[in-house]
């Protein structure tokens, strides 16, 4: 299923999730034992099947019952070791029928203030096995397969766009004046994130909030140097979106400006993805 979301370009996402789910689940039949994951290292092998395969079934379900929410949802019951790598496999393909029995803009709950279709669902889900199946070949030892620039530059985009930013209607966000620009040399892309304060009360919990956070502030096909930023990191998106993610140290990356500008775009986002 090809879907567009917003201004991405069209992609097979349900092919994404074929495809690299399946090479997760082959990466971890293969890695030793007891195998601590390397960018996760309170998990083994094991553990990282689990999570991609309860994550897969989390959503195959709630998209199968859309437009209802997650209530109702049982949670997934771990299986032993040995069943693991073959539940995520039954996973994927249940999470593949329940969004083909569905169109793309049909409503669908989701966490994200961005999200509400199941196209949202398509993109997270690809990403989501994408990032996964890095970590099942790094921790199977294996070499790490590149994603096509496209692909790669989607995910920076997702990151940047869905998993760091988007805050509920009822908050604010008051920028603090700085800014990071992160370059896709090979995708032609680019993108601004501001950093700053996000406030105001949930009307649903009455949880006061005042925290650090950074949003997408800017985005488009490489414009040039017009925006007042304190560094820029520039690669290609697949390294771009292994380090982002914190699945390399980006040393292939040139970063210019402030240096700890840089390294507060990557604590932020690992505040933001626990």
């Amino acid at each position: 299923m090809s879907v567009p979301v917003g201004s991405v370009r069209r992609m097979d996402y349900a092919e994404v999730i074929a495809r690299e789910s399946a090479r997760a689940a082959d990466a971890l039949a293969a890695a030793p034992p007891g195998r601590r994951v390397p960018s996760c290292p309170d998990w083994d092998s094991m553990d990282l099947a689990y999570h991609l395969g309860e994550v897969q079934d989390f959503w195959g379900n709630l998209v199968a019952r859309a437009p209802a929410g997650p209530d109702a949802l049982d949670e997934t019951v771990r299986r032993p070791d040995g069943e693991l790598v073959p539940f995520l496999r039954t996973r994927t393909v249940a999470l593949l029928d329940a969004l083909a029995a569905h169109h793309p803009q049909d409503a669908c709950w989701s966490w994200s203030a961005s999200g509400g279709t199941v196209g949202w669902v398509y993109r997270r889900q690809a990403h989501e096995a994408l990032v996964h199946r890095i970590d099942a070949e790094q921790t199977a030892g294996l070499p790490v397969t590149e994603a096509a620039p496209d692909l790669a530059a989607d995910g920076v985009d997702e990151l940047l766009g869905v998993m760091l930013s988007g805050l509920p209607p009822w908050a604010r966000f008051t920028p603090d004046g700085q800014r990071v620009r992160v370059r896709a040399t090979d995708a032609g892309r680019e993108w601004v994130v501001a950093f700053g304060r996000f406030s105001g009360t949930s009307p649903k919990t009455g949880t006061a909030y005042d925290d650090p956070c950074a949003e997408l502030v800017g985005g488009a096909p490489w414009e040039g140097d017009d925006e007042d930023v304190a560094a820029t990191v520039s690669g290609t998106a697949w390294a771009l979106e292994l380090w982002l993610w914190g699945r390399s140290p980006g040393d292939a990356l040139l970063r210019e400006g402030d240096p700890a500008v840089a390294e507060r775009l990557r604590a932020t986002i690992v505040e933001s993805t626990q």
